[in-house]
């Protein structure tokens, strides 16, 4: 099976690319963790959009957010592997896949993200220590992670 890594800007985007990847997050982030939140937030429309396919199906995805659009920081954020694709490694590759393509773009520099608090591990494999206290973020622990 074909697993293919793709980066799109917002304008990028087709039709299709938009409808399931905020299909996917919509599934993820208010569905399977009964979070009541505005996921449209203004802040698509200038990110990077990361995404990995299997064949023709969305598995896993992200946004990179320019440095000063959100944090100070360039930051990662809407990391999501689609639940029937968890524990096979594509929420490394796509951790990895955009580690690189933030490289790429902007050079290397240090890199923020608002972690779930029980996903700190798996972010300490991609050399992002947490900063600070867990907060509430929607309801759900949440901590600041930042990869130097």
């Amino acid at each position: 099976m074909e697993v293919h890594f793709s980066i799109k800007s917002f304008n990028e985007l087709s039709v299709y690319d938009l409808y399931t990847y905020l299909q996917l997050r919509s599934e993820v982030f208010v569905v399977e963790q009964n979070c009541i939140y505005q996921d449209l937030d203004n802040q698509d429309q200038n990110a990077f959009h990361v995404f990995i396919h299997k064949e023709s199906t969305l598995v896993a995805c992200a946004r990179i957010i320019a440095a000063n659009d959100k944090y100070p920081m360039i930051s990662i954020g809407r990391v999501i592997v689609a639940k029937t694709f968890r524990n096979q490694q594509f929420g490394h590759i796509l951790m990895k896949n955009t580690i690189t393509a933030i490289e790429k773009q902007f050079g290397t520099q240090q890199i923020v993200l608002s972690a779930q608090a029980h996903l700190q591990n798996f972010y300490k494999k991609h050399n992002f220590a947490p900063q600070g206290e867990i907060y509430l973020e929607d309801g759900i622990p949440h901590i600041q992670m930042i990869r130097k």
